[in-house]
């Protein structure tokens, strides 16, 4: 069979090692997903730099799922999967108090069916959130300022810093792509 080819709306060094590490995930058990050959373009979207909502954060990764299809398409090239990643905040009030969390999207399509996945919810500080939601700044400069580093996001992100590295953002997009790809891993299940 064919090498597949996954096309990625993201040049992020994170989502770049979560593709790959979601895929070499599924080649355990389908070794169609083996040797896969991961595109990546840099993407625009119409979504706020910073997601705050499930809406956002979804339509972002949906948004450079078709944005990576478009850019290889005007090349003459294509994929089998074009894949979006967009990490935000969601926030909900539960008895009048409010929660925010930081979430990622995943949105895998291969042109005809397209499946979001969603990554694990952290819990983030309200001086964090503040700093964000009222200082109207993205979460990688706030995560910058708050740890002393730089560029945080392209390495282990603002999941890293919330869990002390037990969950880093590119493992939380990893287990979105997981659910995102299930389909095309597993199309017996879906396509009943």
């Amino acid at each position: 069979m064919p090498q597949k080819t996954i096309a990625l709306g993201s040049d992020r060094a994170a989502k770049i090692m979560a593709v790959r590490a979601s895929v070499a995930r599924i080649a355990t058990i389908d070794p169609d997903w083996a040797n896969a050959n991961v595109v990546a373009r840099r993407v625009e979207t119409s979504v706020p730099a910073m997601p705050l909502t499930d809406w956002q954060l979804m339509e972002g990764a949906r948004e450079r799922a078709l944005a990576a299809r478009d850019a290889l398409k005007s090349r003459r090239l294509e994929a089998d999967i074009y894949v979006g990643l967009e990490g935000g905040f969601h926030s909900i009030s539960i008895e009048g108090e409010w929660h925010t969390f930081l979430r990622g999207w995943a949105y895998a399509t291969n042109g005809e069916q397209g499946v979001f996945g969603a990554a694990p919810s952290i819990s983030v500080p309200e001086n964090i959130v503040k700093k964000v939601v009222e200082g109207r700044r993205e979460l990688g400069t706030v995560i910058d300022d708050v740890t002393g580093e730089r560029d945080v996001r392209s390495k282990q992100g603002a999941w890293g810093v919330l869990s002390k590295d037990l969950v880093t953002r590119s493992l939380s997009f990893e287990l979105a792509l997981i659910a995102a790809f299930a389909p095309f891993y597993n199309p017996k299940l879906y396509n009943q």
